[in-house]
C-alpha cells in the first residue's frame, strides 16, 4: 500500500455530482485541483450500511475541509450509475456536496495497492499536500467506520507545519524542539 511520503498516483475517473442524470456526471483527475490538499477517501461498496455513515458525516465536514483549502473525493469500485441511484435512493447522500468517483477498472485502487481479496477498495483515506505528497494514510477494517472529525484533525496539525502533541487541536500550543 502507499503511504506517507509517496506520490498520490495519477488519476482520470468519471464522478457523480448531484442526483439529476441531466449534469450528475463529471469527469475529475488529479490536476482538477492543483493547488489545494485533497482527502481521497474509499468505501468498499455502494449501497452497505457503514459507508453511508461515512460518506454523510464526511459532507457534514465539507465547509470546515473547504476553508483548509481541502477538496475531498469519496471514491468506491462501483460505476458512477451505481453512485447516481445510490444519490438518487438515500437521503443523506442527495445533497452530498463532493463528488462520488467510480473507479470501476480499479486502477486508481491497484496503483494505491488497496483492493481487498474480493477486489473491492478497503475503507482507505489519504490526505494528499498541494504537491500530490500522501501526508496521511488511514485504514480500517471492514466493519469499522472511520472519523472524519479526526481526518481534519489531522489536516489541521499537517498544515500547521509544526510539532503537534498527542491529541492536539487547532490553535493549542505547538511543540517548539529545544
Amino acid at each position: 500500500m502507499l503511504t506517507v511520503g509517496d506520490r498520490f498516483p495519477d488519476f482520470a475517473l468519471k464522478g457523480v455530482v448531484s442526483t439529476d442524470p441531466k449534469t450528475a456526471f463529471r469527469d475529475f483527475t488529479q490536476d482538477g485541483d492543483v493547488s489545494k490538499w485533497k482527502l481521497v477517501f474509499f468505501w468498499p461498496k455502494d449501497f452497505t450500511f457503514v459507508c453511508p455513515t461515512e460518506i454523510a458525516g464526511f459532507g457534514q465536514l465539507n465547509g470546515d475541509f473547504k476553508d483548509r483549502d481541502t477538496v475531498i473525493y469519496g471514491v468506491s469500485t462501483d460505476s458512477e450509475f451505481v453512485h447516481l441511484a445510490w444519490r438518487q435512493n438515500h437521503a443523506d447522500l442527495k445533497d452530498l456536496p463532493f463528488p462520488m468517483l467510480a473507479d470501476i477498472n480499479k486502477d486508481l485502487s491497484r496503483a494505491l495497492g488497496i483492493l481487498d481479496a474480493e477486489g473491492v477498495a478497503k475503507r482507505a483515506t489519504f490526505l494528499v499536500d498541494p504537491d500530490g505528497i500522501i501526508r496521511f494514510a488511514y485504514v480500517t477494517d471492514m466493519s469499522v467506520g472511520r472519523n472524519p472529525q479526526e481526518v481534519l484533525r489531522v489536516l489541521d496539525a499537517l498544515q500547521t507545519d509544526e510539532l503537534c502533541p498527542c491529541n492536539w487541536q487547532k490553535g493549542e500550543e505547538v511543540l517548539k524542539a529545544a
